[in-house]
């Protein structure tokens, strides 16, 4: 136990250091007054937006801690504590569900609160140079990813020492799950309405150039990049960190105590016990994760009128750095509790993994590459032509994905059975705190182009700007594919979970045969659940998109003179129809995400149930990586038309890439993203809920 004191140092320090990285961010110039003013409005309109979401977080949340206190903690989890020696005077899920909701909206709102402050610091930067922008918005990104990674490991390692348990983890996993599941699809909705109705307006009917003053919806756009892109992203990977932690170590109890042909661990029937290792484990390897990607962020810097190839370099110079430090480590940790060595190869395996995912993706989603090029070609026919290409290229990006996590599977289930396919999903996250900073910080790059053009400054600025907000749609594409293969890894292990949560029960293992109608059911309505999910998503951005277009039409009609600068856009009203939409859509989305797990245990059993998670990953992940890929090609596609090439910008190319780009919005920023939460989340319900439907 006493290991797990380095887990907590290196919690703490990673929270210290993000201390210093946003102390030293935030002492940077902001530029003249009129950045400033602009940063305050997005400011403003960001914190608004935050503050009416977490409002009725709030309310969900009490709900759900009342339930789990009367259903769960007074009834089954306390009868089991009680067994065990722990703190039965404690509603122990219950605590643990609401510091999970609370460490993930922190983490979301830490990350947002810098982002927001950061993005006219970028500006100015990018006054001096490339790598002056390239540093500041790093550090912005780089606070929000050794926050989330901090928060999460002193979490779960202050609730295991309190509670000397695993079991109420699963509370903390579920609380981080639901609160994230409602600040990517709340966010998502936000920043897409936005940015459909600036584009489709402003851009397209009105011929304005991007971020251009007069666009009513363009504080709203840059507003949205950092409730969805920057809130919403930080909440979405807590949970999927966290939950990767949790899956591990609930896998433990069966490497440890079920013994087997696949267990590599010394056998303990005590989790309290010295030999605890497989439970340390996990928290070891991100210690050391934090530890590699704070080096790591030290290595990431450019030069002047760097391509976009010598850009991804920079940043692969941080990452590739960074995991090889995690490799190095675990081989330490390995070697100083005495382990096998295939729980090393697991954890390599999960870096290898996401490696191939992240460079997939890449592929299929960066301008310098093919795919995205053909489809570009594909604007000069038409709108019509280029949705249709990025559907197809979608579909067929799923493909080196998938098979890479198949491989992964079978090989770390051979190297340490099922703990060693959730301890390969800990290995792809363990260098989050970098991996995470390489994403969140696009959302500033692309606020700090938007500052540049409505400030009015020198072209050269938000030329240097493009260049990294460019980047930042290659490195964004690639952190989804990361969340979602990840996501399938701990889908799995919590499904197995599930499982031994029946066989504490029932004392019977639990079988899911297809063959079997109750399983076969629960399979259908699993893989039903990301469609059904993603069409609720899709049409809540398209009725809020449609309220947006709608207002910024009336601003244009009925105050001629905002095209000629004599009078003001309203970009008040604008941000408060963006808001309004956002929160009423979020509800629905997010309520049957906990509620169908629910129904199905309750109505037709537990193996109904298990069957619902099979579903569910298999059909949810496919469906998540197509949608990222094409969203992120079709942003791509338009901002390499952009650049100069098939007409530029104003091009009929131009104008039907933008179409595309509407369309790709939303996959990539809302349904997306939100599915990888979805399927954790319906696991994680089932190991929770689980002891009801038996």
């Amino acid at each position: 136990m006493e290991s797990l004191y380095l887990a907590l140092g290196a919690a703490v320090l990673a929270l210290l250091f993000g201390v210093v990285l946003a102390r030293q961010l935030l002492g940077e110039d902001e530029g003249d007054e009129r950045m400033r003013e602009i940063g305050r409005l997005i400011q403003e309109g960001a914190a608004a937006f935050l503050k009416r979401e977490y409002t009725f977080i709030a309310a969900f949340v009490v709900a759900v801690v009342t339930a789990l206190v009367v259903f769960i903690d007074l009834d089954v989890l306390d009868k089991l504590g009680e067994a065990q020696g722990n703190l039965t005077d404690l509603p122990r899920t219950g605590i643990s569900y609401l510091l999970g909701a609370i460490a993930s909206a922190s983490a979301g709102y830490i990350g947002m609160y810098v982002a927001v402050r950061a993005n006219t610091r970028t500006t100015q930067k990018a006054r001096e140079g490339l790598n002056p922008a390239l540093r500041v918005a790093f550090s912005s990104g780089g606070v929000m990813g050794i926050t989330v990674t901090g928060l999460s490991l002193l979490s779960i390692t202050v609730l295991y020492l309190l509670f000397e348990a695993v079991g109420p983890l699963a509370g903390f996993a579920f609380g981080a799950s639901s609160i994230a599941l409602f600040a990517r699809v709340g966010g998502g909705i936000y920043t897409k309405a936005a940015d459909v109705g600036a584009d489709l307006v402003g851009k397209v009917e009105a011929g304005l150039e991007e971020d251009d003053p007069r666009n009513p919806a363009v504080i709203a756009d840059n507003v949205g990049d950092n409730v969805g892109d920057v809130a919403g992203m930080g909440a979405d990977l807590f949970e999927s960190y966290s939950g990767a932690i949790v899956a591990t170590m609930s896998l433990a109890a069966v490497a440890v105590i079920g013994g087997g042909e696949n267990a590599v661990f010394s056998a303990a029937t005590d989790l309290t016990d010295h030999v605890a290792d497989p439970f340390i484990l996990p928290l070891l390897v991100m210690s050391v994760g934090i530890v590699a990607s704070i080096v790591g962020t030290f290595l990431v810097r450019t030069g002047e009128d760097a391509s976009i190839g010598q850009l991804l370099w920079a940043l692969r110079i941080g990452i590739f750095s960074a995991s090889g430090l995690v490799l190095a480590g675990t081989a330490g940790i390995v070697l100083a509790l005495d382990l096998d060595w295939n729980v090393f190869l697991a954890v390599f395996a999960g870096l290898l993994a996401g490696q191939v995912i992240g460079t997939a993706t890449e592929y299929y989603t960066a301008y310098e590459y093919s795919p995205t090029q053909k489809l570009a070609e594909q604007a000069e026919t038409g709108a019509g032509t280029i949705v249709i290409g990025g559907l197809s290229l979608g579909m067929l990006s799923t493909a080196i994905p998938v098979l890479a996590l198949v491989v992964a599977i079978g090989v770390t289930y051979e190297l340490a059975g099922l703990y060693g396919i959730a301890l390969a999903a800990v290995g792809m996250l363990s260098p989050l705190g970098i991996t995470l900073a390489s994403d969140a910080y696009g959302p500033v790059a692309d606020n700090a182009g938007a500052i540049a053009e409505q400030a009015g400054l020198p072209p050269e600025v938000r030329e240097r700007t493009d260049a990294l907000d460019s980047l930042g749609n290659t490195t964004a594409a690639t952190g989804k594919g990361f969340a979602i293969g990840s996501a399938v890894l701990t889908a799995m292990a919590l499904m197995v979970t599930y499982s031994e949560v029946v066989r504490a029960q029932t004392g019977e293992a639990l079988i899911l045969n297809v063959l079997e109608v109750e399983v076969l059911i629960g399979l259908l309505i699993g893989a039903l659940m990301p469609f059904i999910f993603g069409a609720l998503t899709m049409g809540a951005v398209g009725r809020a998109a449609m309220a947006m277009v709608l207002e910024v039409r009336r601003q244009f009609t009925e105050h001629p003179g905002i095209m000629d600068g004599s009078e003001e856009p309203d970009h008040q009203r604008a941000v408060s129809i963006a808001t309004d939409g956002a929160i009423r859509e979020m509800v629905l989305p997010g309520a049957i995400a906990v509620a169908v797990p629910i129904l199905v245990g309750a109505l037709i059993g537990a193996q109904a149930l298990g069957g619902l998670l099979m579903g569910s990953i298999a059909s949810g992940a496919l469906l998540a990586l197509m949608m990222a890929n094409a969203g992120g090609a079709w942003d791509n596609a338009k901002k390499y038309i952009e650049s100069g090439e098939l007409g530029g910008k104003g091009s009929d190319a131009h104008h039907a890439a933008v179409v595309g780009d509407t369309v790709g919005d939303p996959f990539k920023d809302t349904s997306g993203p939100s599915m990888n939460i979805l399927l954790k989340l319906m696991s994680i319900v089932a190991v929770v809920f689980g002891p009801l439907f038996i």
